[in-house]
């Protein structure tokens, strides 16, 4: 069985000889009718496992929630302060320091994750230690190589790019649904202030009816074809 989470040895992690490790981070949250509150978490741990395929990382267990307070209300929905995530993610790259892995990638699945950019400024400010994968750019390159037709904006959540990756890795969990629920509100401007709810009442932002298993195929491709880049700045003062 091909696993999300790692069910990885220690003699199998220690036999992979390297410094860096990869920490998938996701959420809990609403992902309206179709998609499960899990689709970050499944987003992010199915980006490093593709990593953790083609490169010698360790792959760690994700963490499952995180900071989804602009869907605060929906039922389901769970978050944990920005300040709660910030002292997890320095504690786990401390804990994995005292084995020799003392390069850190944290996999982000969830847009609203904004404090994970400043752990990892604060984390490589004596030299690169922490790095965030995958950037907007990779989600753009991504996007464009397994030919979605919508863009990073346009598609928030639970649109193309979430639906084709489940679709691909675990289309069990997509219940139906995605075909009919395109929700298109290209224009938020108080997001951050007022939430999803004022800018949806599905949920749903993008066009899910686009999303194939396909497309989900080929963005992890892309995604582990792009992660060198994000390797050999951490590395590149590795003695």
């Amino acid at each position: 069985m091909d696993h999300l989470i790692s069910v990885a040895t220690s003699a199998e992690v220690a036999s992979l000889d390297t410094r860096v490790a990869l920490l998938p981070v996701g959420s809990y949250e609403q992902h309206g009718e179709y998609l499960p509150l899990s689709t970050d978490t499944l987003v992010a741990s199915a980006i490093a496992r593709e990593i953790a395929k083609s490169y010698p990382v360790a792959l760690l267990p994700p963490i499952t929630i995180a900071c989804s307070h602009e869907h605060a209300g929906w039922p389901g929905t769970v978050s944990i302060s920005a300040r709660t995530l910030h002292l997890v993610i320095n504690d786990i790259a401390a804990s994995l320091s005292h084995s020799d892995v003392d390069r850190l990638v944290v996999i982000n699945g969830h847009g609203g994750n904004y404090v994970l950019s400043n752990v990892v400024q604060e984390a490589s400010v004596g030299g690169p230690r922490m790095a965030l994968f995958p950037q907007t750019a990779d989600w753009i390159k991504a996007r464009t190589d397994a030919g979605m037709e919508t863009t990073v904006h346009e598609d928030m959540h639970a649109g193309e790019a979430e639906t084709s990756i489940l679709l691909h890795v675990c289309p069990d969990v997509v219940r139906p649904g995605n075909e009919t629920a395109d929700w298109l509100a290209d224009d938020r401007p108080h997001l951050l202030s007022l939430g999803m709810s004022a800018y949806t009442t599905s949920g749903v932002i993008g066009r899910p009816s686009l999303g194939s298993a396909a497309k989900g195929a080929a963005a992890l491709a892309s995604f582990a074809a792009s992660f060198k880049d994000t390797l050999d700045v951490l590395l590149q003062d590795a003695g």
